[in-house]
């Protein structure tokens, strides 16, 4: 009956389980390779949302139009998954986490070039301050991990390019059926890559034969990626997206608290200095975008 409390209600379960595919996959990747965790998630996404399409009747044969675009929004969530799982395989969850929160201001950017939404310069330096926080959280991270903690940086920007992309794809198709549809496509680049890496002893690529902890693992990254992301689809259905972008940041507070039981990471000052930037600027920048848009309305 009240949408907008029904959506913060599913946003903040989306906080709450989306971690949870970073834990698993974290705990995977101390055996399995990289590509073989991704591989995962895709075929368990696809084979909780195919029966669920059908079900609620939402299952369509796409154009070759939106075939084209499946492939690039599958490409984009395939590379940011893969880096963001080698992020959590070297980096503390919760800073992992952090680092890729400098999504919304690489959106707002691309917004700017691409969707040519005007942003004026308060918005561009709580964009700058929010980079800013990034550094701190990836300067000292750098001194021990080197590359991989610019892994976190790489998933932002592809992140934020399949969000611009579903934003046009979702205006006319249901949520559940345009995700059915990227996760087979995922599969579809995914899956000739470990059929001819089979055997090539690489370690990010060559796949193996997981026992029953591995497998309740790889089964738990897909699972979580499909509830979270149910959570997340239906939460933005109900209610405006300047309610419920801000609540995303709790995902920080629910990451930090399972670094911190399962794996004993903890963030440091420097890192809770970065978070606090983020966070801030984020919330700036949505807060600033509802309240130009109350004053055109």
């Amino acid at each position: 009956r009240n949408k907008t409390l029904s959506g913060i209600l599913l946003m903040l379960g989306f906080t709450i389980t989306a971690p949870f595919i970073d834990a698993f996959a974290k705990l995977a990747g101390k055996e399995i390779p990289v590509f073989e965790i991704s591989a995962s998630r895709f075929l368990v996404q696809s084979l909780i949302l195919f029966p669920l399409a059908i079900s609620l009747n939402v299952f369509y044969k796409p154009d070759n139009k939106e075939v084209f675009f499946h492939f690039i929004r599958a490409f984009l969530i395939l590379t940011a998954t893969s880096f963001f799982i080698l992020a959590v395989k070297f980096l503390p969850l919760a800073d992992a986490i952090s680092i890729f929160f400098v999504s919304p201001f690489i959106l707002t950017i691309l917004g700017n070039f691409i969707l040519k939404e005007k942003i004026g310069f308060r918005r561009i330096l709580a964009c700058l301050i929010g980079f800013l926080g990034a550094i701190l959280i990836i300067q000292p991270q750098y001194i021990n991990f080197g590359y991989a903690s610019t892994f976190p940086l790489i998933t932002a920007i592809c992140f934020s390019f399949y969000l611009l992309l579903t934003r046009t794809m979702t205006q006319k198709k249901n949520p559940i059926t345009i995700q059915l549809y990227t996760s087979l496509t995922a599969l579809v680049f995914i899956i000739p890559i470990l059929y001819f890496m089979d055997g090539s002893n690489n370690i990010y690529f060559d796949p193996i034969i997981p026992n029953k902890y591995y497998l309740l693992l790889m089964l738990g990254v897909g699972v979580s990626a499909t509830v979270s992301h149910l959570f997340l689809t239906f939460a933005f259905k109900l209610t405006e997206v300047s309610i419920l972008a801000p609540l995303q940041y709790f995902e920080i507070v629910s990451a930090t608290i399972l670094g911190y039981l399962i794996f004993n990471d903890f963030p440091n000052g420097l890192t809770f200095t970065g978070i606090f930037l983020i966070v801030s600027a984020g919330l700036y920048i949505f807060l600033r975008e509802k309240k130009i848009k109350t004053k055109i309305y």
